[in-house]
């Protein structure tokens, strides 16, 4: 595979064209009588148009073919991809999954659509307000066909096996370790090497932003010119009657036939584009004197609520790094909080679950339903020497934040066949330490 080019940095107006079509971007204005080359001008917006200058999102596209060029949509089997949260009873539990299933290549072939699974979310689709978690467990590329999703981004995180995206603004390798945001309108395919599975994080009506950094600084956390951009390709390929175009819609998925590839970009030029990162670029801030800094400090993107400060969900990463805090329960503390917490985690073993939350699985907090390490960690954190150290090497655990109520699907619940039933467990050992006879202050440290 020849290496791919990108351009760098986030939120940019950027401008590409193919280069085997030198001038193709027209000079000036953004939609001519004739666009060089005879292509077609087409906007793709990803905001209204009334919107301040500083979050207003479009992209300019010029096709061989528009994209409406297509027969009528119809009704798609959407397999375990659904926006229905009362399907099951609500479960306030601590919820935690061993890693999901890829379905053999050689039983079934399986693609990126069809290998979607919702796993819990809450919002409404139609109000714009609202999030979804998606599992993908796919061994199969996509061929001639692509999707767009009409209803939100989706943030993708692939744990096992690389992705090879084909978009209307060119290609892009993500592999694990990093990630991408398709963002809503935009047509995608998906190329896989092998068994491969991923998390998903779709935000409705909002976009993904870089949160801001407050007293940190102008420098820090996920850096703007870290983020790549694809560079324009296309191709003209002609697939009489045989090219499917499916939509997400309303949560549902839609299917139309057309008789060319969608990626007919030949050139382009905005601020709205699918980009990816390397999650090894973070810059991490952490505590160097005592006890923890909140986990805010290890977002790497913010889809943010009319509530200033209160996000319809955060993408936090917990990345390799030193602790050295003094007098301080180094892993995290026990917790209960007004947000949910969905946990995966890409490879390695997280601090304060060493047994069996596992890459490709994942965990849910639900809002005020508590949590923290287990017993074994507790135990040896409480005794360590707080020395420096080296924390989660070859390790990279991820967290979907959100402000909002998190409903679990029935493929989650039961269907999966995932759901760790002893999770609980791991606290069962906890015993009390308590003294009431001795202060005992002094630590081990």
């Amino acid at each position: 595979m020849a290496e791919l080019k990108y351009i760098s940095g986030f939120g940019n107006e950027c401008a590409s064209e193919d280069p085997r079509c030198p001038g193709s971007l027209p000079e000036g204005q953004n939609n001519p009588q004739v666009c060089p080359y005879n292509l077609y001008a087409e906007q793709l917006s990803g905001s209204a148009f009334t919107c301040p200058r500083s979050t207003n999102k479009r992209s300019w596209l010029y096709r061989i073919l528009p994209s409406v060029s297509h027969k009528p949509f119809e009704s798609f089997d959407q397999g375990h991809l659904t926006h229905n949260w009362d399907e099951v009873d609500p479960d306030p539990n601590q919820l935690r999954w061993k890693p999901f299933e890829i379905p053999k290549a050689s039983q079934k072939k399986v693609d990126f659509v069809s290998g979607l699974h919702t796993l819990c979310g809450a919002g409404d689709i139609r109000s714009n307000n609202g999030l979804a978690v998606h599992i993908f467990l796919c061994n199969t590329s996509m061929w001639n066909r692509c999707l767009y999703n009409s209803d939100g981004d989706f943030l993708i995180v692939p744990q096992k096996g690389k992705l090879l995206i084909y978009t209307e603004f060119g290609k892009m390798l993500v592999q694990p370790n990093e990630i991408c945001v398709i963002q809503r309108g935009m047509r995608f395919s998906v190329d896989v090497f092998e068994e491969t599975r991923g998390y998903i994080l779709e935000v409705y009506g909002v976009h993904f932003e870089l949160p801001d950094l407050g007293p940190i600084g102008a420098n820090g956390l996920a850096n703007p010119r870290d983020f790549l951009i694809p560079v324009a390709w296309y191709e003209d390929r002609q697939v009489p009657g045989g090219y499917t175009v499916i939509n997400k819609y309303q949560g549902k998925l839609f299917a139309a036939k057309q008789d060319v590839s969608p990626f007919n970009v030949v050139a382009w030029h905005g601020n709205y584009t699918p980009y990816k990162y390397n999650l090894e670029n973070f810059m991490v801030i952490n505590s160097v004197a005592f006890d923890h800094a909140d986990p805010s400090i290890f977002t790497v993107l913010t889809a943010k609520s009319v509530r200033p400060g209160v996000a319809i969900a955060d993408f936090v990463i917990f990345p390799p790094r030193w602790g050295v805090a003094d007098k301080t329960f180094r892993p995290p503390y026990y917790h209960r909080n007004c947000m949910s917490e969905f946990m995966g985690l890409i490879r390695g073993h997280y601090e304060a679950k060493q047994g069996g939350f596992l890459p490709g699985g994942g965990s849910l907090h639900s809002a005020m339903t508590p949590h923290g390490p287990d017993a074994d960690c507790f135990e040896k954190a409480s005794k360590a020497k707080l020395a420096p150290e080296r924390i989660a090497d070859g390790t990279m655990a991820f967290m979907f934040e959100s402000s909002l109520s998190l409903a679990v699907t029935k493929w989650g619940l039961k269907t999966s066949g995932c759901l760790d039933e002893n999770y609980y467990k791991c606290w069962e050992p906890l015993k009390s330490h308590f003294t009431p006879n001795s202060r005992n202050s002094a630590g081990p440290n």
